[in-house]
């Protein structure tokens, strides 16, 4: 037997579960949709079968019964689910169970070849990320386009910090990419969970921004993603941005975020904006 879990610990992985089970369609699992369903994920009953476990041990697991699931029903778990290594580490976070390795320390300074590689980029913007979302490195590009990163409480040049206190929250892509930088800022938690430094930062955004106190609670956990970010730009107008991020092969823990552009006008633009050296202050620009 298991460690009892605290109350509200036992509700959090409950809803995290529930959660999973209703967004699991049946097709994803070789079933047929056929019949009813007031929701369109899978039935209990379909899951335990899927999971091998047992009907009302699983309900009361989903209801926050004072249970506790084994190392192996989380795997079987997040077998159904097909959960991506930072929601299957997340799960195992909520009910307490050791994951099979601890995570491995992260770079709060950017190592030499990946700062020159960042300057290489431009005249395109990009920057480099630890998992915290620390800033560690930024090139001119992404300075004139999106702006200086402004510094978290603790000093550091902070992803998140800076899109959660900007001046402009309310527009529709500051606010998708805050949720997006914080579902990726969840996963990273989760395999550190009682890291200070990651505690720090919640605890100042928590108390800083009304934004992030409402999402925290959601337990949005997401992957790396391609996207298109348009940013209305006070001096060199639209620009549609492409922007992938990059795992270094010899920092698999850092990510490079880089932006290339969407349109010919876009990287046009950009080219001329670093013979002009244009200028942006992060205050000033329209993100949509």
């Amino acid at each position: 037997m298991g460690v009892s879990l605290p109350p509200t610990r036992r509700r959090e992985l409950g809803e995290f579960l529930r959660l999973l089970r209703e967004r699991t369609p049946p097709e994803q699992v070789g079933l047929e949709a056929g019949g009813r369903r007031r929701t369109p994920g899978l039935r209990r009953e379909e899951l335990v079968q899927l999971a091998g476990v047992g009907l009302s041990w699983y309900t009361w697991l989903e209801q926050g019964r004072d249970i506790t699931p084994s190392a192996s029903v989380l795997d079987a778990l997040a077998r159904v689910f097909s959960l991506s290594a930072a929601e299957r580490v997340h799960l195992f976070d909520l009910a307490e169970v050791a994951v099979p390795a601890a995570a491995d320390p992260y770079p709060t300074t950017a190592p030499p070849e990946l700062a020159e590689w960042v300057t290489a980029l431009e005249p395109l913007p990009g920057y480099l990320l630890n998992p915290r979302t620390d800033i560690l490195a930024w090139n001119a590009g992404a300075e004139r386009v999106v702006g200086r990163p402004e510094a978290a409480p603790d000093g550091a040049h902070n992803l998140l910090w800076w899109l959660f206190t900007r001046p402009d929250w309310g527009s529709p892509m500051i606010e998708q990419t805050a949720r997006y930088t914080l579902a990726r800022f969840r996963g990273a938690h989760a395999r550190r969970y009682d890291d200070p430094a990651f505690r720090t930062l919640i605890e100042a955004l928590l108390t800083r921004s009304p934004a992030f106190r409402e999402l925290w609670p959601r337990h949005e956990v997401a992957d790396s993603q391609l996207g298109t970010k348009v940013v209305e730009h006070p001096r060199l107008g639209t620009l549609r941005l492409l922007h992938q991020q990059v795992i270094p092969t010899t920092q698999p823990e850092l990510r490079l975020t880089q932006f290339v552009g969407a349109d010919e006008a876009t990287r046009r633009a950009l080219a001329a904006s670093a013979d002009a050296g244009a200028d942006a202050d992060a205050s000033s620009l329209a993100v949509a």
